[in-house]
């Protein structure tokens, strides 16, 4: 392989989308030269291909089941080298404009052999898409949370999470396994997730399904610390948190 070619990976979990692309592509390497490295059905198993294979741009679906596109280049983001991204979509017109305002490189489906021309003749100079505009696109949660590890991403699912402890710069991530350090601020994970956590000191958030109850402190501050599912550990509530003791009471 040539060292100017590029290694595209198409994912999308439609597999007539995907066999689409594959045909553009076949018709764009007359032109420019390419080799596709890959197919994925969705983003966990993009990024499995993404730690064995070079890539060098990577056609992304943005509605798929496990892990949508969005989701994907947020985690994409965390890699030494990342991919470009191009995403592929059937979005309508008012949807896009929040694509077009961040300047997020897409083509809209049914994607037109000119307009894939045009995106991969950039994607050489294309810089990774910012984390916070990622972000600002994305209308859900993220499924899971990523750590580098050795130049690669380790996914931490937010379902698997008991809780979790601002330390320093890092937040600690406890699940059942093994803690895990992840740069981001206690606030935005709490703002991203608060369907699921709650926060019951300033520096921690745990997971609503896995309060069983609460216990009245022993010590002379007399406060209250929450009893976790399967977790041997109790976690004190700070005074200004301990409201949560009388909301949770009540609907039980």
């Amino acid at each position: 392989m040539l060292d100017d070619t590029l290694r595209v990976l198409i994912v999308d979990d439609e597999m007539p989308a995907r066999q689409r692309i594959r045909d553009l592509l076949a018709d764009c390497s007359a032109k420019l030269p390419l080799e596709v490295v890959g197919e994925a059905g969705s983003g966990l198993e993009a990024l499995r291909i993404i730690e064995t294979t070079e890539v060098d741009v990577i056609l992304l679906d943005i509605r798929m089941p496990e892990m949508d596109g969005i989701e994907l280049a947020q985690h994409l983001t965390r890699l030494p080298n990342p991919p470009a991204v191009i995403f592929t979509t059937a979005y309508s017109d008012h949807a896009l404009k929040a694509f077009e305002v961040h300047a997020v490189d897409y083509l809209l489906k049914p994607i037109r052999l000119g307009r894939l021309f045009s995106a991969l003749s950039r994607a050489g100079t294309m810089r990774p898409v910012p984390l916070d505009m990622l972000k600002a696109l994305s209308d859900a949660p993220r499924t899971h949370l990523s750590i580098p590890e050795r130049g690669k991403i380790h996914l931490v699912a937010v379902s698997d999470v008991i809780y979790m402890k601002a330390e320093l710069k890092y937040v600690a991530l406890v699940t059942k396994e093994r803690t895990f350090l992840l740069e981001e601020s206690l606030t935005s994970l709490e703002e991203e997730f608060r369907e699921d956590f709650v926060r019951i000191h300033r520096n921690t958030l745990v997971a609503k399904k896995r309060i069983l109850g609460f216990e009245k402190d022993n010590s002379e501050d007399g406060g209250w610390k929450v009893v976790l599912d399967d977790w041997p550990e109790k976690l004190p509530i700070s005074r200004r948190q301990q409201h949560i003791v009388k909301q949770y009471r009540m609907l039980q």
